[in-house]
């Protein structure tokens, strides 16, 4: 009977032990399929903005996301050309997108516009406070120009350093008008 009875005890031990374990596992896996950071439609379509191979920093891209339709704005040079189709295309095939509006401008070829933005570049990020919105794949700081007008666009850490770069970018020789649409973020 001692045997029988150490038998029992052996077994309910490892019964408790295995219902133990499964109720400790159960809840983590529960957190990390309840806790996934979902991102939502526009992060989506920012990422896949950002990750068009011809983006640069004389483009600006933009958009607007209403209910599952995205309104792309914004302007290419026209040597990246290619990247507003490319745009729309990657947006379109995000799930859940039923529509996309494309109204993304390329810029007509002009020598006069390139040297603008050749100038333009090394003005701005030249300078002590700006070089660092030059750093990363994709810079934060946008340059378009357009026969001969330049537009700041993108996103900078504060006030003075979005009023360096619009004082900065009419110093440039040759620019009919500078346009400092650059907002405050991070």
């Amino acid at each position: 009977m001692a045997t029988h009875s150490n038998f029992l005890k052996v077994l309910f031990a490892i019964v408790l032990l295995g219902s133990l374990s499964f109720s400790l596992s159960v809840p983590s896996a529960t957190a990390a399929t309840t806790n996934p950071k979902v991102m939502t439609l526009s992060d989506q379509v920012h990422h896949k903005l950002m990750m068009l191979p011809w983006y640069g920093v004389f483009d600006n891209l933009e958009y607007q996301v209403n209910g599952t339709e995205v309104i792309l704005t914004g302007q290419v040079t026209s040597e990246h050309g290619v990247t507003k189709d490319d745009a729309g295309r990657s947006v379109k095939s995000i799930p859940g997108v039923t529509n996309v509006e494309n109204n993304i401008e390329v810029l007509p070829p002009s020598p006069f516009d390139n040297e603008i933005r050749r100038a333009e570049y090394r003005a701005v990020f030249s300078h002590a406070d700006l070089g660092r919105y030059t750093m990363g794949a994709i810079p934060q700081v946008h340059i378009v120009v357009k026969n001969g007008h330049v537009s700041l666009e993108g996103v900078v850490m504060n006030q003075m350093d979005k009023n360096i770069a619009g004082i900065v970018a009419n110093t440039v020789p040759g620019v009919f008008s500078v346009e400092n649409n650059l907002r405050i973020g991070s």
